[in-house]
């Protein structure tokens, strides 16, 4: 567990920064090229799916461990891609990371259900 908090922790930590980044630094490219709305859904997305995991840490406990672990996974791969995917899209242009996008996005989708079937399935 202590490993997921540390997750959530860095993931948190990327998203304060990379929100304070794009707003201080990159806003004038970012709106030029009218990415700007790209990036800060990026940097929302981590900040929504920091404390996401770290309900998955705490219901691990008292629901179903083994659809909270992949809970955590999903949101961590998820992160990853979806945030990933925008924040190189949004800063480098790179146009083909608008289709890796829809599997972060999937794996955060399928993070949520797997809270749900823990809760459901669990203790």
């Amino acid at each position: 567990m202590k490993a997921w908090i540390m997750a959530a922790g860095i993931i948190g930590l990327l998203g304060v920064g990379a929100g304070a980044f794009g707003t201080h630094t990159l806003r004038p490219t970012l709106e030029a090229g009218g990415r700007m709305d790209t990036y800060e859904t990026a940097v929302q997305y981590m900040l929504v799916h920091a404390p996401a995991l770290l309900g998955a840490v705490w219901l691990r406990e008292r629901y179903d461990g083994r659809w909270t672990r992949l809970a955590g996974w999903c949101f961590i791969v998820g992160v990853l891609l979806f945030s990933g995917s925008l924040f190189l899209l949004a800063v480098f242009e790179l146009r083909f990371m608008g289709a890796v996008a829809p599997f972060g996005g999937a794996s955060l989708l399928a993070g949520w259900l797997s809270l749900v079937l823990g809760a459901w399935q669990g203790k």
